[in-house]
């Protein structure tokens, strides 16, 4: 499972805390405010049913009482419905049986007892309050008390207040982004240093004014760079040095070699067989002086100028004497990129005669592009490569199923590492892939060379 970026992390965090404590807060003021309007609509039902319960014992306390009419008297608007039970007998303005069936047992018990009450009940699937107070020995008082519209406020403030907090936690996030946006910025600083510094850029540099509490961070980078250019050219100069030293010597027993392979007709066999393979030697050793000189080189930056890449690879092919038919562009690919020149004709030249050597030749060099990176892919038709040796095939000195063995068979092992390097200078990368219908696809990625 791929693991989320820093960025992510710290707005989430932020968005999750933001909703959190908005969250909470709604949770809590929501909470106080119903129980402030329950409480305050319960203490005004109370002192209205007190209030009426008067106005009923008094009109009740006459010689031929008309109950209905002294309930109909009572102004108590549309969210109020009085009910008087009296002698047994139950009595309201209109024939409403669900409001009497409303008023719960327990709670006649207590008013019919003296005591007055209140209860919160269901009426018709709606919530109500009842409130009853007793009147006399046979006359008990009730008013039911809709709490339809004190459920709809209630229910506005909680959309409200969940409005209220997605908006915090939308603010939460665009604060973190913000935050990890200024507060990553120096980060971002040391990824696009380190980035040209693998690119082979070692003049890249840090500002240490540029954050005055990552000043530490940005001078002990700087001097890790310093140290590792240092020691990079030195180590580069070194290896420059021991391969140009090793030249001159090697061009005397190149031209001794030449003499003994011309008088190969007056020797013996064994004499003429062994100055073959100190010949052949020769040669190899040659060529892996040349290719140590061209590794040493291969750490400094691509001088990119304007480069015709498809004549590059057919030049490379005819110097292998291989036909430049085998070159094709893609549609829509330009011909000319900006490249080094010199790099990208070794890397042409050692991926094909690699396929020329261990790929039973190539069959196709193919000129592509993915955006604004150039894509190079030489295909042969040998046994392709197993998928255990595809990273380590591009390692220095190593040479497919011999991978980690040095000195066996007649390539120096550092064509596939000297076609990597040139691939990092530009950018990019190279990969080794199934040809389809057989064989191996190497594809080299240069960024940026057709901007």
């Amino acid at each position: 499972m791929r693991r989320l970026g820093l960025r992510t992390r710290v707005t989430a965090a932020f968005a999750v805390g933001a909703l959190l404590l908005a969250a909470s807060m709604a949770l809590v003021s929501y909470e106080l405010t119903r129980r402030s309007l329950i409480d305050e609509r319960e203490r005004t039902a109370l002192r209205a049913a007190y209030f009426d319960a008067t106005v009923v014992r008094a009109g009740l306390d006459t010689d031929t009482p008309d109950v209905v009419e002294v309930l109909r008297s009572l102004d108590t608007g549309g969210s109020r419905r009085p009910v008087l039970h009296l002698d047994g007998e139950w009595y309201a303005r209109t024939a409403d049986p669900g409001t009497t069936t409303a008023i719960p047992t327990d709670l006649r018990q207590v008013v019919a007892a003296g005591k007055p009450a209140v209860q919160r009940v269901r009426v018709n699937g709606q919530t109500a309050l009842v409130v009853g107070v007793p009147l006399s020995a046979t006359a008990t008082y009730f008013e039911v008390n809709s709490l339809l519209e004190l459920e709809q406020t209630l229910q506005v403030l909680a959309l409200a207040l969940t409005t209220v907090a997605i908006m915090v936690a939308g603010s939460g996030a665009a604060l973190g982004w913000y935050a990890t946006r200024h507060g990553l910025r120096p980060l971002t600083a040391v990824a696009d240093a380190a980035e040209k510094i693998a690119a082979g850029d070692f003049t890249a540099r840090l500002d240490p004014a540029t954050d005055p509490d990552l000043t530490r961070l940005s001078s002990s980078f700087n001097q890790m760079v310093d140290r590792l250019a240092h020691r990079i050219e030195r180590d580069r100069r070194f290896a420059a040095d021991v391969s140009h030293e090793l030249r001159s010597p090697l061009q005397t027993l190149a031209a001794a070699a030449s003499v003994l392979a011309r008088r190969r007709q007056h020797q013996d066999e064994r004499t003429a067989l062994a100055a073959g393979l100190v010949a052949d030697e020769i040669d190899r050793f040659q060529r892996l002086v040349n290719d140590l000189i061209d590794l040493a080189r291969s750490d400094q930056p691509a001088d990119r100028t304007p480069v015709d890449v498809a004549a590059l690879a057919r030049e490379a092919c005819h110097t292998l004497d291989l036909s430049g038919s085998i070159v094709h562009l893609a549609p829509a690919t330009p011909a000319t990129w900006r490249v080094d020149r010199r790099r990208v004709a070794q890397v042409l030249a050692n991926l094909l005669d690699n396929a020329v050597t261990y790929g039973g030749g190539p069959t196709s060099v193919v000129l592509s592009h993915d955006g604004s990176a150039g894509v190079i892919e030489v295909d042969d038709e040998g046994p392709g490569v197993p998928v255990e040796d595809r990273e380590v095939i591009f390692e220095r000195f190593v040479r497919g199923r011999a991978a980690h063995t040095r000195g066996a068979g007649d390539g120096t092992g550092l064509g596939l590492a000297l076609v990597a390097q040139h691939a990092a200078a530009h950018g990019g990368h190279v990969t080794v892939t199934d040809r389809p219908g057989g064989g191996a696809r190497f594809r080299v990625t240069l960024m940026d060379c057709l901007t």
